[in-house]
């Protein structure tokens, strides 16, 4: 037992140190809202036509509206069609207008756009009629980055240290989210996208991994669920940036610029003293742990430093550690359809609820103000009733809110939206109910691992999501009605997960016993010698290292 579980409660659960270390983990947080939402606000809705400039070699005294009347045929309401225009012909211009054209074909001259409109990815990569998916493809892309994110930096972090991987991920979020602005071509857009993506994936799961290494399990919800608040204050201060910025590529470098300020990280980021110990560097935990100590002006007693010895190296974890033992193999599969309901949910109300009767900046607004309660009302509800009850009551109103929006008539979407807005809240604080609750549940050999293995089904399902709502055309009730049932399915689940509030984190896979039973093990033995009271200023944690 590597005894850095006692050091940190000498140490203290949540002193300066780790508030500060609290507060560093909020800036990178606004350029994750940024990069996750700001596509939303670069591809506007504009009306447009095909280019018909062919006709003004014959014409060149026509005003505008002669010129698309003479070109452009018209719909059923009587406007003109976007994505169509009659065939050019050589004919003088007496014999097109006595005559008329017949003859349509797709736009093939590119298309023409408002006026004194501020350059955006529509207008510049012309993304309408033939084109118009090409928006959802690179939002697709940029899910596949969080996708492969989770699959590369998880498991590095567990390699070379969570330090190391925040750098890196900052340098390349900053690097190439810059380099947006600067793209030639909208294939080169969506590679870029999709490193930015996975640049996101590497802040938030290592983010995560650091605050929970170090804040002690009474103030770990409190640490964790203030940086997703501080994700929902991005998505609003988007709202207010994209008004104020209308060019997207200037908007791009305003979000994205700001990253490379947080390169002083480098000397104000700490390792994390539990990754150093399972790594056997003990002089290096030793002097991390002084340090904290010394901050937060508490003394670590000598003897317990004595207990940091490597008496044996871990090895690093790996996927196949997480499916090896019965246990560990549980907790796993059934996290990981945690989070894929949950992105599913989350990600399925976010693209449907759109009718506020709003414009879509103050729409952004009340997204990320609807997030904010259900943060913070997290922090409360993690500790009244625990990590496991929580995650479950959670999953399974929001799969039945979206059940019961199936039900709503389509001539009532105040009813609808009031509903799944609701549904949105519930979804965001299971969100963040299941970043708590994985970290406590994987070991730390494999945390970051386990962790990165469950973000990347989140990711599965923010892709799957905008495709299963082209089930509409079908039937309108069809994606309402698998965004319902699979959380509520995943929701009983999770009732088979071991509770961990009040709980030691595990530094290794240990020899199968939940963390619960090693608890009540120990309390059987002995109560005094194994709990901590209410004098003790914490929660009732066990004192010796619980395994999973």
């Amino acid at each position: 037992m590597s005894g850095v579980g006692e050091i940190l409660k000498a140490v203290g659960d949540f002193g300066p140190f780790q508030k500060r270390l609290v507060l560093l983990t909020l800036f990178p947080c606004l350029g994750v809202a940024f990069h996750q939402f700001c596509q939303l606000f670069m591809v506007p809705h504009l009306p447009h036509h095909c280019d018909t400039s062919w006709i003004r070699a014959v014409g060149p005294n026509l005003t505008e509206e002669e010129q698309l009347n003479l070109t452009l045929p018209r719909d059923a309401d009587g406007a003109y069609e976007q994505c169509s225009m009659y065939s050019p012909v050589d004919w003088d211009l007496d014999s097109i207008v006595a005559y008329g054209l017949n003859a349509t074909e797709k736009c093939n001259n590119g298309w023409v756009y408002p006026a004194a409109q501020p350059p955006s990815l529509l207008t510049e990569f012309d993304l309408v009629c033939d084109r118009k998916e090409l928006n959802d493809i690179s939002q697709s892309i940029y899910m596949l980055g969080l996708f492969l994110g989770s699959m590369i930096f998880g498991p590095l972090s567990d390699r070379i240290g969570r330090q190391p991987v925040i750098l890196i991920s900052i340098f390349l979020q900053g690097l190439f989210g810059v380099g947006i602005a600067f793209v030639p071509h909208f294939y080169v857009y969506m590679a870029f996208r999709c490193v930015v993506g996975a640049s996101v994936s590497g802040i938030t799961m290592t983010l995560l991994a650091l605050g929970t290494e170090w804040v002690g399990a009474s103030c770990r919800p409190k640490a964790v669920l203030i940086s997703h608040c501080c994700f929902a204050i991005g998505q609003m201060l988007l709202a207010g940036l994209s008004y104020g910025i209308h060019n997207w590529r200037l908007l791009e470098i305003a979000g994205s610029a700001p990253m490379f300020a947080l390169f002083f990280y480098i000397w104000v980021i700490p390792e994390s003293a539990r990754w150093l110990v399972t790594k056997g560097r003990i002089e290096e935990a030793k002097k991390v742990l002084q340090k904290a100590a010394s901050i937060n002006k508490r003394t670590i007693p000598p003897g317990l430093l004595e207990q940091l010895k490597p008496e044996t190296q871990t090895k690093p974890g790996s996927v196949l550690d997480l499916f090896r033992k019965k246990h560990l193999r549980k907790v796993t599969l059934i996290m990981s359809c945690t989070w894929f309901v949950n992105s599913l949910v989350y990600y399925g109300l976010s693209l449907n609820v759109t009718n506020f009767g709003l414009d879509i900046y103050l729409t952004q607004l009340a997204f990320g103000a609807v997030e904010i309660p259900a943060r913070v009302g997290c922090i409360f509800l993690l500790q009244w009733f625990g990590r496991k009850k929580t995650q479950a009551v959670l999953l399974l109103l929001s799969g039945l809110v979206c059940l019961i929006i199936t039900g709503i008539p389509e001539d009532q979407p105040m009813v609808t939206t009031v509903l799944a807005t609701t549904g949105k809240f519930t979804a965001s604080a299971s969100f963040s109910t299941s970043y708590v609750y994985s970290a406590e549940l994987f070991p730390t050999v494999v945390r970051q691992t386990g962790v990165g293995l469950c973000s990347m089904l989140a990711r599965v399902a923010g892709i799957m999501a905008p495709l299963i709502g082209l089930l509409t055309q079908y039937h309108r009730a069809i994606p309402m009605a698998i965004f319902g049932s699979v959380p509520v399915v995943g929701g009983l689940f999770c009732f088979l997960l071991p509770e961990t509030c009040g709980v030691d984190l595990a530094d290794d896979t240990g020899d199968g016993c939940p963390p619960v039973e090693v608890c009540e093990n120990a309390n059987s033995i002995s109560e005094n010698e194994h709990m901590k009271g209410k004098d003790g200023g914490q929660d009732k944690d066990c004192t010796k290292t619980t395994y999973f």
